[in-house]
């Protein structure tokens, strides 16, 4: 039995695993939990970031409007299931060179000490990853962006690695880049990140073809006593264009750059009509995980189809488990 490094969640949203199914994943049986057209405005709410807060659960939401542009949003749940999303778009004090806002997308939450810090791709003169902090949900305070452009999937650590801020993020171009490899940055104090180092890149051949693309970072990684367990996110281009589907790694705890093992299946792709008909087809793009240390349960929060919002479950020792039985090699 593995252990997650982590806090208790009592009240962790969950649905037992399917007999006779034969996957590390499953899908909760009343998905989508978020639809298009939850709040007034918006077109789709999707690639969106949630985490335990007071009582509940609060989170960062991906609502793309009725005019097709791309902004985040403040929402709160009791049971991590059934959300109300506030109607308008995060509004963040800081800099006021560095709050212009060109566009803001793919939202991730991680919490470190008192605070819930936000990343996410930002427009600034190209993609790049915007941080942002807050302790209520309500007041927002943006930090300088972490890097130059090109850049998306910011991936904050939820400790400090040999005391400074680790993130994961994925380096990029200006359009919907046909290429991406996993690197590793740290930095003392979230504005200068420096001492890159490459964690792990696309496959190619056929051993592991649904990350043949490009992969990026997905949920805040999760600790655990064997390593930092990684959910993310793989492409392979088809002829009928880009499919996204779920992976899982395991990354050293004191160097995360090195990768301990990695599974050579995908964990989760997209199968059902939610997931393979919208916007952009065949997309099951994880943003946030919620962990219980008690149980070992994870549950996943991903985009479907670039519409809506999925809910998926799995454990630590369903996911470690599988990646023995199905190891990428090269890992």
């Amino acid at each position: 039995m593995s252990k997650i490094i982590g806090e208790s969640l009592k009240n962790i949203p969950w649905q037992d695993k399917p007999e006779g199914l034969n996957a590390p994943v499953w899908r909760y049986s009343q998905n989508p939990i978020i639809e298009r057209h939850a709040i007034p405005n918006s077109n789709s709410v999707f690639n969106s970031a949630v985490v335990p807060f007071g009582d509940g659960f609060a989170g960062v939401f991906r609502c793309d409007s009725r005019s097709v542009s791309m902004d985040i949003f403040a929402g709160f749940s009791d049971d991590g299931v059934n959300w109300t999303i506030n109607h308008d778009p995060i509004v963040f004090e800081g800099d006021e060179e560095v709050i212009k806002r060109e566009y803001r997308y793919d939202p991730r939450v991680c919490k470190i000490g008192d605070r819930y810090y936000i990343t996410w791709c930002n427009g600034y003169h190209g993609p790049t990853i915007g941080i942002a902090y807050t302790t209520d949900f309500k007041t927002f305070h943006q930090l300088e962006n972490a890097f130059l452009p090109y850049n998306r999937n910011g991936v904050l650590f939820p400790r400090k690695i040999g005391e400074r801020y680790a993130m994961l993020s994925r380096p990029s171009d200006t359009g919907h880049t046909p290429f991406g490899d996993i690197f590793y940055s740290e930095s003392p104090d979230l504005t200068f990140w420096g001492k890159h180092r490459y964690v792990m890149g696309t496959v190619g051949g056929d051993a592991s073809a649904w990350q043949s693309k490009k992969i990026g970072p997905g949920p805040v990684p999760i600790e655990t006593d064997q390593g930092w367990l990684l959910i993310y996110h793989g492409v392979i281009n088809t002829c009928n264009g880009f499919v996204y589907r779920m992976g899982c790694a395991l990354l050293d705890l004191d160097k995360p750059w090195i990768v301990k093992a990695r599974s050579r299946n995908y964990i989760l792709g997209p199968e059902t009509l939610y997931e393979c008909v919208g916007d952009v087809p065949n997309v099951t793009f994880p943003c946030a995980a919620l962990t219980d240390a008690d149980t070992g349960r994870i549950a996943i929060y991903y985009g479907c189809a670039d519409t809506v919002t999925g809910l998926a479950f799995t454990t630590v020792d369903e996911l470690l488990s599988y990646m023995e039985q199905y190891p990428l090699e090269e890992a």
